[in-house]
């Protein structure tokens, strides 16, 4: 398997999964058009993808969703609920592309065995992926409140995590935002903390796991360089090392990280 997170924040998510037998899209919350440029800086382009996994409605996750579809006959899974909520928005994707992946279930696509999983957003029905081959597994897993035993459960034993490390508590609670979006961030349907990121992969971390992607962001509430040393400070107090056996890696939110191949 090899990876690139094309973008992660709160203007825009999608990750690209890529096997010998196919290429997936997890989310297009680009425009159509920076979602193929995105995919140009890594050599590969919209033409490559054989299916798009949407996690939720939120448009930082659709937005290229529509046109994407029209121009490109790309297999697109959503589950129920979330289809549901795609419609509401008059983002109507044609029954031929249109296939369901509900919670809790496995797919074999494009040579990945692939796993959808809750998690606690304030959207109608989230799911992130687990997706594995050849006894190698890359979990994803932003855009939740919390990180509940089930979720950890589902993506322990993961060779590389794309894992929510949203905001600095502290310039959270001094920053612009109204009162109420901010209790909405830190609660159980918001987005996890660099802190608290940390304390939930303490708890998934094994010897297999050789990279931890931090991703979404916030754009006033965090930045690449606190995200990174909170999350190192918490895990090497508990004998992580994050020099020598993990690496901890920034994402953008314009910017693809290079491919890895697990």
């Amino acid at each position: 398997m090899k990876m690139s997170v094309l973008a992660s924040g709160s203007t825009g998510n999608s990750t690209f999964i890529e096997t010998e037998k196919g290429s997936v899209l997890v989310d297009v919350g680009l425009s159509c058009k920076k979602t193929d440029e995105t995919l140009n800086q890594i050599g590969k382009s919209l033409q490559d993808i054989n299916a798009i996994f949407i996690t939720h409605e939120h448009i930082d996750h659709i937005k290229g969703l529509k046109v994407i579809a029209k121009k490109y006959d790309i297999p697109i899974y959503a589950n129920a609920k979330t289809w549901d909520a795609i419609e509401r928005k008059d983002i109507n994707i044609k029954t031929a592309q249109k296939f369901h992946f509900n919670p809790l279930e496995e797919k074999e696509i494009a040579g990945l065995n692939v796993q959808s999983f809750n998690v606690s957003h304030d959207a109608i029905d989230p799911q992130f992926y687990t997706f594995s081959q050849n006894n190698k597994k890359i979990s994803l897993i932003t855009d939740t409140g919390y990180v509940s035993d089930t979720m950890k459960g589902i993506i322990k034993e993961s060779d590389v995590f794309l894992f929510e490390s949203n905001h600095d508590v502290d310039m959270l609670r001094m920053g612009r935002y109204p009162w109420n979006t901010k209790q909405r961030i830190l609660s159980d349907v918001g987005h996890v903390s660099n802190e608290d990121a940390a304390h939930a992969m303490k708890d998934v971390i094994t010897s297999n796991t050789k990279r931890i992607y931090l991703g979404h962001l916030s754009l006033d509430n965090n930045i690449k360089e606190l995200a990174r040393m909170s999350v190192e400070q918490i895990l090497n107090q508990y004998d992580i090392d994050t020099y020598n056996d993990i690496m901890i890696c920034d994402t953008d939110k314009a910017v693809p990280t290079e491919i890895y191949q697990l």
